[in-house]
C-alpha cells in the first residue's frame, strides 16, 4: 500500500475515534475534540490526492477508497448530529441516498472500464457539507455557531440534490446499456 492510500486508510480509521468522542465524551470536551478530529480527517482528503498525483501513486484502489472515506466520514457525522437533534433526519437520509446511488453508478461504470470523476458541483457539495458539520459541532458548545451550521446543513442538502442530479444526467449514457 502506497503513502497516498495509507493516508486515506488513516482517515477511515479516525472515524471510530470521532464517533467515540462525539457519542461518549460529554460536552464541551467531546464535541470539541470530535470537531478537531473531523477537521483533521477531512483535511487529509486534499493531502492524499496531492501525494498521489505528485508522486505518481494514483491507483484504482485509491480512486475507489478516497471518495468512500469521504462519504463515511460525512455520513458518520450527519447520523450523530441527527441523533443529537442538530441535523434533520431528512438531510441525513437524502445524503445517504445520493451517495449510495452515485457510488453504485461509479461501480457500474468501472465495470464498463469507465472512470467517472466528481465535477465542481460535487466538490462544492462536499465543501459545504464539511463546513456545515464543523459549525454544527462547534454549535454544540458555542451557541453562535448553531444557526450558521443549521443553515449550511440545509444548503448542503440542496447541493446534494443538485450535484446528484447533474452527476446522473451527465453520465447516464455511461451505464445505459446495462439497464
Amino acid at each position: 500500500m502506497n503513502l497516498a492510500n495509507k493516508i486515506t486508510v488513516a482517515r477511515m480509521l479516525l472515524i471510530p475515534l470521532f464517533l467515540v468522542l462525539l457519542l461518549h465524551v460529554p460536552a464541551p470536551a467531546g464535541p470539541l475534540w470530535a470537531l478537531v478530529l473531523y477537521i483533521l480527517a477531512s483535511s487529509t482528503d486534499k493531502l492524499d490526492g496531492w501525494v498521489a498525483r505528485k508522486y505518481n501513486l494514483v491507483t484504482t484502489f485509491g480512486k475507489f477508497l478516497d471518495p468512500l472515506a469521504d462519504k463515511l466520514l460525512v455520513l458518520s457525522a450527519l447520523i450523530c448530529l441527527t441523533w443529537y437533534g442538530r441535523c434533520s433526519p431528512y438531510i441525513s437520509i437524502l445524503v445517504l441516498m445520493r451517495e449510495l446511488v452515485v457510488t453504485s453508478f461509479r461501480i457500474v461504470a468501472m465495470g464498463n472500464g469507465l472512470e467517472l470523476a466528481a465535477d465542481g458541483w460535487g466538490k462544492a457539495k462536499t465543501f459545504v457539507q464539511n463546513v456545515a458539520v464543523y459549525l454544527t459541532l462547534l454549535g454544540m458548545v458555542w451557541q453562535p455557531a448553531e444557526l450558521p451550521g443549521a443553515v449550511l446543513l440545509w444548503a448542503s442538502a440542496v447541493l446534494t440534490l443538485y450535484s446528484g442530479y447533474r452527476y446522473l444526467s451527465n453520465n447516464w449514457q455511461c451505464i445505459g446499456h446495462n439497464w
